[in-house]
């Protein structure tokens, strides 16, 4: 579903995100990114949906070089990853019901099928009922949901989301961590940057950890064990990962 061959991202000033990084995820999977701050976790994820392109190795969608699709062509990639954001990134003058609605309405799909497709994401989040409600009216789980309601609307089959509980407490963080549990038991294949080590040994999975840029592990955890202290390897020169 996801494969990653000898993957390397460098800037023009030098800055080395990543480095030399392989990995595969299974449809169907779900699957823990980890690492502290600053160890290539995003730059990782923003290379998978082709908001950037790696500057050597290749990266492998179902199959297909995302580097190597036409730009023209990137939209069509995109419909089948849904991408959850740690800052919601929602619209504020415009209804949850429009915010979820904003893709099929950019495919131009008639009002009747985009109501019913925005109403069944909502509802697959808990949230028809505010569907006329607008974000300022949320709390930070139900904006969340909101967000992650509109990245399922066009039922993508990879769920990409970056540090998505950062910004919420234990409670509300292990109600979101269920959601995507959830979304995963029904076939999407669900990648999840996090830095919680006690939300990833809780629920087990396959973990894929970096450090200074570099995969140092790469194991599947069963509910309860303990990831393992790992050290960190030195950094290129001039490295800062995202």
């Amino acid at each position: 579903m996801i494969q990653l061959f000898h993957v390397c991202k460098r800037y023009p000033t030098g800055q080395v995100a990543l480095d030399d990084v392989s990995f595969e995820i299974a449809k169907g999977e779900f699957c823990f990114l980890t690492g502290a701050s600053g160890a290539g976790k995003t730059t990782l994820l923003r290379l998978i949906f082709r908001e950037e392109t790696p500057s050597e190795g290749q990266i492998l969608v179902n199959g297909r070089n995302v580097a190597a699709i036409p730009r023209s062509k990137i939209p069509y990639l995109r419909r089948s990853i849904g991408v959850v954001f740690q800052d919601f990134r929602l619209i504020d003058r415009k209804t949850i019901f429009e915010n979820v609605d904003f893709l099929p309405r950019v495919l131009g799909l008639d009002a009747a099928r985009r109501k019913k497709m925005a109403f069944e994401a909502l509802r697959r989040v808990g949230l028809a009922h505010r569907m006329a409600a607008f974000p300022r009216q949320l709390s930070g789980g139900e904006q969340q949901r909101v967000a992650i309601a509109r990245s399922l609307i066009a039922e993508p089959e990879i769920l990409i989301a970056d540090e998505p509980t950062g910004n919420l407490d234990p409670e509300l963080a292990g109600e979101i961590l269920e959601l995507f549990l959830e979304i995963n038991r029904r076939g999407t294949t669900v990648l999840l940057a996090t830095h919680d080590r006690e939300m990833i040994e809780r629920v087990g999975r396959h973990v894929l950890t970096l450090g200074g840029g570099r995969l140092i592990d790469d194991r599947h955890l069963t509910p309860g064990e303990a990831l393992p202290s790992l050290a960190v390897p030195p950094s290129p020169a001039g490295e800062a990962p995202a």
